[in-house]
């Protein structure tokens, strides 16, 4: 029997950051993300500074959160870029959902440049007290 201490939302969230913070740190598209273990749900927070929020798409399958924005050129007839150090274009990121969240019940909102997210924490993966019985050892021991 294998007994672990470690949070399997956390390890699994860990996983996916360390390997999406390595891809798009790489491609030079950032959307940077924070990640949150609560009681009943989990909460990403994604920076999507600039982004227009119709242009901002959520989507879920088969255990993939997938997260894109777009943020698109604003120029006027008579100007033209002489310094471009903000990103453009569309940008993606996926995490991949633990069996343990809730896929069907995920919300999520927009305000002040941050998406936020929330995956409630299915039921039965919720910590639970266990009853302990006195004087009945035997019945445990089948």
């Amino acid at each position: 029997m294998l007994l672990t201490s470690i949070d399997p939302f956390i390890q699994e969230f860990e996983r996916q950051f360390n390997r999406l913070a390595r891809q798009t740190f790489d491609n030079g598209s950032a959307m940077p993300m924070d990640g949150l273990r609560r009681d009943d749900d989990v909460v990403l927070r994604f920076d999507l500074p600039g982004i227009d929020p119709d242009s901002i798409e959520v989507t879920v399958d088969r255990g993939v959160l997938s997260v894109s924005a777009r943020r698109e050129e604003e120029l006027g007839e008579n100007e033209r870029v002489f310094v471009r150090e903000r990103p453009m274009g569309v940008f993606t990121r996926r995490v991949y959902l633990s069996e343990h969240l809730d896929s069907d019940r995920i919300d999520a909102g927009y305000a002040n440049g941050v998406l936020t997210v929330r995956i409630p924490v299915l039921e039965r993966a919720k910590p639970r007290k266990v009853e302990i019985r006195r004087g009945d050892t035997k019945a445990i021991r089948a």
